[in-house]
């Protein structure tokens, strides 16, 4: 059960991140993605107060997972663990924490932006 927990965790959540960074190109999904990156914002810097800023319950859960296998070797962020593990190269925990919240930023603006121009076309806002 925690190896297809392991699996589901890997597929979902590297799914939710590229659905977060892509979700916008798409009008049907505009919606949806602007509300999980407002989840995922509010998980970072909400629960973030809590947890660590950047917290992300799926990244526990999977860790959680990981540890339950026998895994010792774990990431700063799980983004450092995809890069690592899909790429093999390592990259400095500052530099893809950089990276995630530039990419974080620019898919949230891109999101905002793209909802509310659908939002007044609907409405024929000018």
């Amino acid at each position: 059960m925690l190896k297809t927990l392991d699996i589901f965790f890997f597929v979902f959540h590297t799914g939710l991140i590229l659905f977060n960074i892509t979700g916008y190109f798409f009008k049907k999904f505009r919606k949806w993605n602007l509300l999980t990156l407002i989840l995922t914002g509010l998980s970072w810097f909400v629960l973030g107060i809590w947890y660590g800023i950047g917290y992300c319950p799926c990244t526990d859960w999977h860790w959680q997972v990981r540890r339950e296998l026998g895994y010792t070797e774990f990431y700063n962020s799980y983004i450092q663990f995809l890069v690592v593990k899909l790429t093999g190269i390592q990259i400095s925990p500052q530099i893809t924490d950089l990276v995630v919240v530039l990419v974080f930023v620019f898919s949230l603006v891109l999101s905002i932006a793209w909802n509310f121009r659908d939002f007044k076309k609907k409405n024929r806002i000018v």
